[in-house]
Formats: C-alpha cells, sequence, structure tokens
C-alpha cells in the first residue's frame, strides 16, 4: 500500500507556517558561504511539530515506493537528516545508521554510525539541499563502505544547476518534497509576497553568486 504523499505545496506551506522557511527580499541574509541571499532554510524545525514530521515521512515513504525502490537500510546525513531518517526507517521497518560531516577525531574515528553491511542497499535521507555537496561526500563514504545508494530524497531543493549537474555526474538519483518554486508560489498565494518580492527571489535564484542584494 503506497503511503498517502504530501503535495509539494502542501510541505512548502509547512515550511512557511513553521518558519523553517523565512523570505526576507528586501532584507537578505548573510550564509555561512558570505553569499547574500533573500531567504534562509532550517529544516530542524520541523522535528518539533508532530503533523508536518508525519507528512514528510508519509512523503519519503510515498516517493521510495512510487520509484520502486527496495532498500536494506535508511541512512541519514549529520546533522539534520539523521531524525528524519530515523523516523522512515520506523516506518518502513528497516535498519539505520547515520554518515558524519568529518571522521570522528578519537576510538574508532568512525565516518558511519551505526552497521552497514556490505552490497547493502541504501536510501539516504537529507533535509536541505543546496549545492549538494555534503549529501554527495555522504554518498562517496556510503559507496567506500561497500553500500549501493539506491538514491537521495531531501525536504528541500533549492534547485541550483550546480546541484542538478553534481548528482547527475555523480549518477546518483534525488527526490524532493519540495522545492523553491513551490515555496515561492506558496508564499505568494499566502499573501507572504507581492509581484516584486517574487520578481526578486527568482533573480536570486538564477544567479545566487552575483546577486546584489534587495531592492
Amino acid at each position: 500500500m503506497i503511503a498517502n504523499s504530501p503535495t509539494r505545496e502542501q510541505v512548502a506551506q509547512d515550511l512557511l507556517m513553521l518558519g523553517a522557511v523565512i523570505l526576507r527580499p528586501n532584507n537578505p541574509f548573510t550564509w555561512a558561504s558570505g553569499m547574500k541571499a533573500p531567504i534562509y532554510c532550517d529544516n530542524r524545525l520541523t522535528m518539533g511539530d508532530v503533523a508536518v514530521r508525519r507528512r514528510i515521512t508519509d512523503g519519503f515513504q510515498s516517493l521510495i515506493q512510487q520509484q520502486g525502490y527496495a532498500p536494506d537500510v535508511v541512512a541519514g546525513t549529520a546533522t539534520a537528516g539523521i531524525p528524519h531518517a530515523a523516523w522512515l526507517a520506523e516506518r518502513m521497518r528497516l535498519p539505520m545508521f547515520y554518515v558524519r560531516s568529518n571522521a570522528k577525531g578519537h576510538g574508532r574515528e568512525n565516518l558511519i554510525e551505526g552497521t552497514l553491511k556490505e552490497v547493502s542497499k541504501v536510501i539516504l535521507v537529507e533535509d536541505t539541499i543546496s549545492t549538494g555537496g555534503s549529501s554527495l561526500a555522504a554518498v562517496e563514504a556510503i559507496r567506500d563502505a561497500g553500500g549501493e545508494v539506491l538514491a537521495v530524497v531531501a525536504i528541500y531543493t533549492y534547485g541550483f544547476e550546480r546541484a542538478v549537474l553534481a548528482f547527475e555526474k555523480d549518477g546518483v538519483p534525488l527526490h524532493t518534497l519540495t522545492d523553491y518554486d513551490a515555496l515561492i508560489k506558496s508564499a505568494a498565494d499566502m499573501r507572504r509576497l507581492n509581484e516584486s518580492d517574487v520578481e526578486t527571489l527568482r533573480a536570486w535564484r538564477k544567479n545566487p553568486e552575483g546577486w546584489a542584494g534587495g531592492r
């Protein structure tokens, strides 16, 4: 039985209502990279809302079923992908592990925490896709340990071209519950943006590195 899947707009509305995504076209954020952006995303806030995290789990399960994937294990990226991987693994009655961003500096110096058997088929859970670099580094770690990554599933993607190309180059399918376009549409429908705001947000996504800031 295929799980009930929320629409891309429903997930976008959840993120907006929770404040997991904040849009400030006229007062940009500065990301850790130093890049100016009219949007900030913190999907960790989804952990605190039972209904939202259940819909996210429904969505992930539905994606996996619709694509015909048959994973042996669910993996999460540290740190924000870990709780969603745990809820998905519990729903699908599968084992789970997580991938550190860096190897532990003591003890066994693990990069993978938990048990990954060789030739296991893996679904990797991420919260947000920006450039895709951290997710693909986790994919590489899993492959190095003998696992096969069937796909990466994530709550949200900015849809940057460089990320799309990176996943294609590595031969890794990427499936997300919502994206930047759905987010902008939902925010406009909720009257959180006017037409000028929408134009600003779309201009940023076309050229995020060269964007000069708000009006």
